[in-house]
């Protein structure tokens, strides 16, 4: 086995790295190429590719989305007070080494190899990684169950969170998935989605060669404006919106919802095999329900029209629930090289995770389906 670190995603053959993904759009050399050839990832960005390459020969037998991270931004998995503790004691928390798909925090494989021994030995070198260039930390992010067992096997800090799913259980169309919600929640959907309609708003699904670039030109406005709302800084550029429209064209998923013949609102999802992911969304004019239509219900109805069984609406949002999704756990592993620090987040998460158990609990009993 040859182990080897290379300067981005770009420097690896697509068609190798491509074959270690199982078709996941997200973790495609494709999509991760982009964030790189755009300026979304790399040098003044905080996020500096790192890929983790295995060899058998000539052959790629593992590999791993890697960054060395300069702070904490785009992760969907919220360390600030381990840094600010850090800090406090004069000690430095950045960089640090991250495995994540950057900007998305969607559960997937983060260990791209089918070999066991190939997964330990990229746990395993990780480890060594961090002891080389004096790291304070390696963090694995929403990894799937054959990562996390390879790292929770390596005594990894397992940290437990909560994400929202819809489940397309072979629906007919809207209206049956409705015939399964409670009576309160079917008619405020019904009543969200006839707002919409009265106040004359349609919304077009579009996908590959269909999406313009002035469609584009759009989206992105509304990206920013959704960013800027928060008082934040759009972490995509435009160029990259672009190249993922060039580079997996078929993945590609936009909804832009219009009032009197103009372009109000859109949002961008990526389509997988078996599930869609909601990715951004943002919207010029106000328009009561116009998020729920745009970035829910007509996701749910493009999955059922397409058999796709799963959509992930990505991070936090509790009013997902009354929408169909239920809740589900989350994991991201952590080796934390000093040992006194290793020892207090060890503590800090176990009772983090008896208090995020009693929220899935919560949560599961108001599950909107009828009894």
């Amino acid at each position: 086995m040859k182990i080897e670190v290379v300067a981005s995603v770009s420097d690896v053959d697509a068609k190798r790295w491509n074959a270690l993904t199982n078709g996941s759009p997200l973790l495609s050399h494709a999509f991760l190429s982009a964030l790189e050839n755009t300026d979304c990832v790399g040098q003044g960005t905080g996020w500096q590719p790192y890929p983790l390459l295995i060899w058998n020969e000539t052959e790629l037998v593992g590999a791993m989305p890697l960054y060395v991270k300069s702070h904490s931004y785009g992760e969907y998995v919220f360390d600030w007070s381990w840094a600010e503790a850090y800090e406090r004691n004069g000690l430095t928390y950045y960089p640090k080494l991250l495995s994540a798909i950057p900007f998305t925090p969607i559960t997937g494989a983060r260990l791209l190899s089918r070999d066991p021994e190939v997964k330990a030995l990229m746990v395993q070198t990780l480890l060594e990684l961090v002891q080389r260039h004096q790291l304070s930390s390696a963090h694995v992010l929403f990894p799937d169950d054959a990562s996390a067992e390879a790292l929770q096997g390596a005594g990894w800090i397992e940290r437990s969170g909560v994400q929202f799913r819809w489940e397309n259980e072979s629906f007919t169309d809207f209206e049956d998935f409705l015939k399964r919600l409670s009576h309160d929640k079917r008619k405020k959907i019904h009543q969200e989605r006839k707002k919409i309609s009265t106040a004359g708003v349609t919304c077009r699904q579009i996908q590959g060669a269909e999406i313009t670039e002035q469609d584009w030109d759009f989206f992105y406005l509304c990206y920013q404006n959704t960013y800027r709302e928060h008082r934040s800084t759009p972490y995509l550029t435009r160029e990259f919106f672009s190249a993922l429209s060039q580079n997996i064209p078929l993945n590609v998923l936009l909804i832009i919802a219009e009032q009197d013949e103009m372009p109000i609102a859109a949002a961008l999802n990526i389509v997988g095999d078996n599930a869609l992911y909601g990715r951004y969304w943002g919207a010029m004019r106000y328009v009561p329900g116009l998020h729920f239509e745009l970035c829910y219900y007509q996701a749910q109805e493009f999955c059922i029209s397409h058999n796709i069984r799963y959509f992930e609406g990505g991070a936090q949002g509790e009013h997902k629930l009354a929408r169909g999704f239920l809740p589900r756990p989350t994991r991201s592993y952590h080796h934390i090289a000093h040992p006194d620090f290793d020892t207090a987040i060890r503590k800090f998460v176990e009772r983090e995770a008896v208090g995020m158990e009693h929220y899935q609990n919560e949560l599961e009993e108001r599950a909107p389906f009828r009894k």
